[in-house]
C-alpha cells in the first residue's frame, strides 16, 4: 500500500470457535491497522460461517455484496481479516477486479514503513518475500534484477520462473546477512553477560505505551507515538534502580493478535532479546476494553519464545484513562501507573526492585575499605539494603541481595567466608 488515503473495504468471517466480542474487536483492530498504513475505511462487511469458503473465503452472496460495494464506493483495496490462501487471493482479485490483501500483508506493509535499522529492514523484506513466493502466479510481479548477471535465467525461462528465481536468491542473500547480524548480536549479548549486566525487557501488546515508559525509565529518546508498531528496532539503555543497582533496559517490538508466523521467524534474533532477559516488565494498556485478550496474546507469544518462565511484573499503564470495566488479572504481580507521571515512574522502579528481590538471595559480606573496586561492584550489581563502616577493622559490612546466577555471586561467597 504505497498510496496515501486509499479507499478500503474490510471483510471478516466469524467462525463458531470465535466469540462475538473478540471478533468485533479484531475487526476494530483491523480498522486501526488500516489507518496506520494510510487507508480510509469506507465499509466493513462481516459474515458468520461454519468454515471459510475454500475458493473465495466468503460465500457467494457476501462476495456479490462486496463486489457491489466496490463498484458503488469506487474503492482501491479490499482487506480480509484472516490470512488468505494464494488461490483465494487470486480468485477474489479476479472476481472483485480490485486489489485484495489480507491481515498478514497489511501488517507486513506497516512493518516495512516502520523499520529504520538495516536489520529491521532486512527482517521485513525477508518476511515479505517468503509471503509473496507462493502467491506469484497471476500477479505479474515486476522485480528489479540488478546484479543478476550471466546465468540467472535459462533458455526459454518464463517471467514467472525468473521472478521466483530472483525471490529465492534474494531470500538466500538476506538470510546470510541476518545470520551475520544475529552472530554480532549474540556476541554483544555475551559481552553484556561477561560485564555482569542484569537485563530487563519491556514486552507488551502494540501501542500499550512501552516506548513512552522506556523513555521515562531510562531517560532515553525512543520514538513514541500513539500508533500501532511505533517501535520495531530494539533499543537498550542503562537504568538506575533506587538502591543504586544499575541494569539494562530493552524496548522491544509490540505483539499483536495473529502476528504473521513469517514475521515471528524473521524477527527471531530481535525477539531473542526477550528470551535472554533476566526480568520482564509486561506493559498492559488498562484503557483498552480488550486488555485481557492483549495479555493472553503476549503470554502465548512468550510461550512460543520459551520466555514464559522468566520472572515478570505486570504494569497496567494509562491509569488516568482506565476503562470502566477494567479489573487487574491475578496471573502475576502488578502495579498500576501512568507512564506520563514522574511519581508513578519512581514507584515503578521501587516495585521492580521489590519484585526482583524475590528472585535473589540475601548476603552479608565484609570488604576492606581499600578495595574500592569491589565496593563499587556490590553497589551497582547487587541490591544493597545496608552498609556500615567499622572503623576498628577498616571494613565495610554490606547487607543486600544478589542474583544467584550473576557472576558477582562468586565474589559474595569469597567475602562471606572471610
Amino acid at each position: 500500500m504505497n498510496q496515501q488515503n486509499e479507499k478500503v473495504i474490510l471483510v471478516g468471517v466469524r467462525l463458531p470457535e470465535t466469540d462475538e466480542e473478540p471478533f468485533i474487536y479484531s475487526m476494530e483492530e483491523l480498522k486501526s491497522l488500516t489507518a496506520t498504513a494510510g487507508g480510509n475505511v469506507l465499509a466493513v462487511c462481516t459474515q458468520n460461517r461454519l468454515r471459510p469458503e475454500p475458493s473465495t473465503y466468503i460465500g457467494k452472496g457476501k462476495l456479490a455484496e462486496v463486489k457491489r460495494l466496490v463498484e458503488e464506493l469506487e474503492v482501491d483495496l479490499v482487506i480480509f481479516n484472516d490470512e488468505l490462501s494464494p488461490s483465494q487471493q487470486r480468485n477474489l482479485a479476479y472476481d472483485l477486479q480490485v486489489k485484495v490483501i489480507d491481515r498478514t500483508q497489511l501488517i507486513l506493509d506497516i512493518f516495512s514503513k516502520r523499520a529504520k535499522s538495516k536489520e529491521g529492514k532486512l527482517q521485513v523484506e525477508l518476511a515479505q518475500l517468503e509471503y509473496l513466493l507462493p502467491r506469484l502466479a497471476g500477479h505479474g510481479v515486476n522485480l528489479s534484477r540488478q546484479g543478476g548477471g550471466i546465468g540467472t535465467r535459462g533458455p526459454g525461462e518464463t517471467k514467472l520462473e525468473t521472478d521466483r528465481r530472483y525471490i529465492r536468491n534474494r531470500i538466500h542473500e538476506i538470510k546470510q546477512q541476518l545470520a551475520a547480524v544475529a552472530s554480532h548480536r549474540n556476541r554483544y549479548r555475551s559481552q553484556r553477560k561477561r560485564n555482569h549486566q542484569i537485563q530487563i525487557a519491556l514486552v507488551g501488546y502494540t501501542n500499550a505505551g512501552k516506548s513512552t515508559l522506556f523513555n521515562q525509565l531510562a531517560d532515553a529518546e525512543s520514538f513514541q507515538e500513539n500508533m500501532l508498531f511505533a517501535t520495531l528496532d530494539p533499543l537498550t539503555r542503562k537504568m538506575n534502580l533506587p538502591s543504586g543497582m544499575k541494569v539494562l533496559l530493552t524496548d522491544t517490538v509490540g505483539f499483536i493478535q495473529k502476528l504473521p508466523t513469517s514475521l515471528v521467524a524473521a524477527f527471531r534474533s530481535t525477539l531473542e532479546e526477550v528470551k535472554e532477559a533476566d526480568f520482564l516488565l509486561h506493559i498492559i494498556d488498562s484503557s483498552n476494553p480488550n486488555y485481557l485478550q492483549h495479555e493472553e496474546t503476549v503470554h502465548q507469544l512468550l510461550k512460543e519464545l520459551n520466555a514464559d518462565g522468566l520472572p515478570m511484573l505486570a504494569v497496567y499503564n494509562k491509569k488516568d484513562q482506565v476503562h470502566p470495566c477494567f479489573i487487574p488479572s491475578q496471573k502475576e504481580e502488578y502495579i498500576e501507573i501512568s507512564a506520563l507521571h514522574k511519581e508513578d515512574v519512581k514507584c515503578l522502579k521501587v516495585a521492580i526492585e521489590e519484585r526482583m528481590k524475590k528472585e535473589m538471595k540475601p548476603y552479608q559480606v565484609r570488604i576492606p575499605s581499600t578495595d574500592g573496586k569491589e565496593l563499587s561492584s556490590f553497589q551497582t550489581e547487587t541490591i544493597v539494603t545496608k552498609m556500615d563502616f567499622h572503623a576498628q577493622t577498616q571494613q565495610y559490612v554490606i547487607t543486600g541481595l544478589v542474583f544467584p546466577h550473576h557472576p558477582i555471586y562468586q565474589q559474595v561467597m569469597k567475602y562471606t567466608l572471610q
